[in-house]
């Protein structure tokens, strides 16, 4: 949207520096850009002298401004003032009229700036520093992502380094980034006693050495605390399948830090895990090797494991190893697995987790439709080896894609490689090798079940400024020649992650990861059969979801679980089953959440009307999309759109929500189990036995959001929105009305907005949301399905 503040400052620059040698104009479309500041910041050079102009604020700049006084109101030279005058409006301060006349709104503007990047704001003069920072594209103010928590520690960085001769105003928007990674690691060398011109923001020999003589521990205060708990906060949120935790800058390493430290080492497999800040954690924390000389588990190579390298390998403490699946014509490396390696490795006490790569070192080597092609090529290659069903296969991205690459064409790339995949059956799942930010959003919008970091390439900017990815199972820290007897060949150290991707250790067996949630009804079903009182489809679901972790008083839904059937069941060696692999995405599911939504839509089906809201609605994706919305009014303050909110957080893998991909599969399948029980007049076991690919008809699970998209919404994005709306807007049975608003306000408090009383437009915005992200998944499995 067009600024008429900001329009006006491009006019003037343009207007007055046009016949400048050297000058590049703004484009006048009333929106702050890099190429307006670069035009304001050619107009300062005009201004001090400096020729040949640059579109770069640079040493020369700065030391011209550094040879007079600070620019304020007696600045004699009017254009300056205009200047900083036009860069407050585009920074989205008032800033005065632009005359020049640096008046009180100027003045006022200046020391706002200033204290929201957090330094003193005593007086409204521009220093040369606060001169480069008013002609970057930061923020000093919170954006859409940001959190109060990074924002604290930029603020804080700011105020008490600012003075020192290599550090700059960074940003305070409450975006972790490289900058701000680059800002504290110059932070700890200073305090470290390196002198300024050698504080780089690297972490090499002088750093590891003063951090490994500073270790911090419960107890603790003072300033080495700070830098430590602003890492630990920088590093916050950890998210994982085991749930989330959080952590924010303090002064003092209280219980608070020492019980997320302690998280964090476990989440980073360190051997240490006693919460203490010593020097792993450190290294941990500041680089995305870590400390590469930790003792590793895994590793991976482009050599052949024979035999006696694989004896040589577990001898040395390796218990799994990454192997190529192929190798692209025109390659030297010889590097894919070879005939009969695959049984060696077994036989030594290994396992293997494969890696697909062809080239991946460009940007043009990532399309949809060569994530496609690769896909199909890896499956059958993958099959040839006889790699059991479920194997991850790590397709890698061997460069350092950035943020727009990932967006335009690496997502495109794993889209394709996801369709590749379900096109023959998904037999196999996608995990992604990259830097942590290409694991992460790969992960977050393709579903990667698990990620292969490439950590060894620290400076990569998908490294720094990035945490673990949520779903790390493996991170290459150390590239070395490994040595056994006369034998020497190049391995890379792979730090692993228990309880994540453990590899194969063997090929050609018959497996359906959800065979053991198959079992399990095979063994309730019976039961409630010989049980011989009501429905047993309805007597095995209430049960399967009879200890519902969620808290809802699901009873005063769809009625109370027999307390008898309980019994029986139990005595007959019956529990709850609380979780199994999904064989699409190889993701686990949780039994309860969807056998209580199944319960709802078998019990009190509602479905001739695809904008009337059922009871089943309500204890599944309804109930979530409710609990959700209440989230998107505890975050609205960095999330204004309700649309946004929904891409970022709505049914995605490694985000901290309320509504994450397990729970959406979850409240699906729920959904569909009980339809097709209800539609094809078959029991539960047998509906459940073909969705999940175990009978004799296509794994239904692989169509799950199309059919659902179909039976429910009729396939229609508008019945979408329409129920969505209905959902959280429209008068509603009082006990769900009552509800609903506890769940918004358990996310966001008392104050959060109720959705009939949001503005219609915005509350439509949410909804299209919900739509764009089930549409999205929808077009997905279509592609798949088609071969596209």
């Amino acid at each position: 949207m067009a600024d008429e503040k900001v329009l006006a400052a491009q006019k003037w620059v343009n207007a007055t520096y046009a016949a400048v040698p050297g000058f590049v104009k703004a484009p006048e479309d009333g929106r702050t850009g890099w190429s307006t500041m670069f035009a304001l910041t050619m107009a300062l050079q005009a201004e001090l002298g400096i020729a040949p102009l640059v579109a770069s604020f640079g040493p020369g700049t700065l030391a011209k401004l550094a040879a007079r006084p600070d620019i304020g109101a007696g600045e004699s030279n009017a254009n300056i003032k205009k200047i900083v005058e036009h860069a407050l409006f585009c920074k989205g301060y008032w800033g005065g009229d632009g005359s020049g006349s640096y008046g009180s709104a100027t003045d006022k503007s200046v020391r706002a700036l200033k204290n929201d990047a957090g330094i003193d704001a005593s007086n409204g003069s521009v220093q040369p520093k606060v001169f480069k920072a008013l002609l970057s594209m930061d923020a000093y103010v919170s954006v859409p992502g940001g959190t109060d928590r990074v924002r604290a520690v930029q603020r804080w960085l700011n105020g008490r380094y600012y003075g020192r001769s290599s550090f700059f105003l960074g940003p305070a928007d409450g975006i972790y980034s490289r900058d701000v990674q680059k800002s504290l690691m110059k932070a700890i060398q200073y305090e470290l006693g390196i002198p300024d011109d050698q504080a780089t923001g690297s972490f090499g020999p002088g750093t590891q050495a003063g951090l490994k003589a500073h270790p911090v521990k419960q107890g603790d205060s003072g300033v080495f605390v700070e830098l430590f708990s602003a890492a630990c906060a920088l590093n916050s949120p950890l998210v994982s399948e085991g749930g989330n935790s959080e952590v924010t800058f303090r002064s003092t390493f209280d219980t608070a830090l020492k019980d997320w430290v302690a998280d964090f080492q476990d989440f980073s497999e360190l051997a240490n895990r006693a919460g203490n800040g010593d020097y792993a954690t450190w290294a941990q924390l500041l680089v995305s090797t870590g400390d590469p000389e930790r003792p590793t588990a895994a590793c991976d190579t482009r050599f052949q494991i024979t035999r006696a390298r694989a004896d040589a390998l577990f001898k040395a403490g390796y218990r799994h190893v990454g192997r190529y699946l192929y190798d692209p014509p025109g390659s030297t490396l010889d590097k894919e697995i070879k005939t009969g390696e695959l049984q060696d490795i077994f036989a030594a006490g290994l396992s293997v987790f494969p890696i697909y790569q062809d080239n991946a070192r460009r940007l043009q080597d990532f399309t949809y439709e060569q994530g496609f092609s690769h896909a199909v090529n890896a499956n059958g290659l993958a099959e040839g080896y006889g790699f059991n069903r479920g194997t991850v296969i790590y397709f890698a991205v061997d460069y350092d894609a950035t943020a727009d690459e990932i967006t335009s064409n690496i997502v495109p790339y794993f889209q394709g490689v996801q369709a590749g995949l379900a096109f023959r059956g998904k037999k196999y799942v996608h995990g992604v090798y990259g830097s942590r930010n290409v694991c992460t959003q790969v992960s977050k919008f393709t579903d990667a079940r698990y990620s292969f970091v490439s950590g060894m390439s620290w400076g990569f900017s998908g490294n720094l400024g990035f945490p673990l990815p949520p779903n790390w199972a493996f991170n290459q820290i150390k590239e070395f020649r490994f040595s056994s007897g006369g034998d020497t060949f190049d391995l890379d150290n792979d730090a692993h992650r228990a309880g994540t991707d453990d590899g194969q250790n063997s090929v050609n067996k018959d497996v359906n990861p959800a065979s053991d949630f198959i079992h399990y009804l095979e063994q309730l079903y019976p039961l409630a059969l010989q049980y011989g009182k009501g429905d047993p489809a309805r007597l095995t679901l209430e049960y399967a979801r009879h200890l519902d972790y969620r808290g809802f008083q699901w009873w005063a839904l769809i009625g109370n679980v027999p307390d008898d059937f309980v019994k029986f069941a139990e005595d007959r060696g019956v529990k709850v089953f609380e979780q199994f692999k999904d064989p699409v995405s190889g993701y686990m599911l949780g039994v309860q959440h969807m056998m209580a939504g199944a319960n709802g839509h078998y019990v009190k089906p509602q479905h001739a009307d695809v904008r009337t809201v059922g009871v089943g609605d309500i204890v599944g994706w309804a109930g979530d999309l409710i609990t959700f919305y209440g989230e998107w009014q505890r975050d609205v303050k960095s999330y204004a759109s309700g649309r946004t909110y929904c891409k970022e957080k709505l049914g995605r893998i490694g985000v901290a929500s309320t509504f994450g991909f397990n729970d959406l599969v979850s409240d699906v399948d729920g959904y569909l189990l009980a339809r097709r029980m209800e539609n094809g007049g078959e029991h539960l076991l047998g509906v459940a036995r073909e969705h999940y690919g175990l009978g004799e008809r296509d794994m239904g699970a692989l169509t799950r959001f199309r059919d659902f998209f179909e039976m429910r919404f009729g396939g229609s994005v508008d019945n979408v929105v329409a129920m969505a709306r209905s959902v959280l807007a429209d008068p509603i049975d009082p006990l769900v009305y009552q509800g609903r608003i506890d769940l918004i306000r358990k996310q966001a408090g008392p104050q959060a907005v109720m959705p009939n009383k949001l503005p219609a437009q915005q509350l439509t915005d949410f909804c299209q949301g919900f739509a764009d992200v089930l549409h999205e998944r929808v077009m997905q499995e279509a592609n798949g399905k088609a071969g596209l």
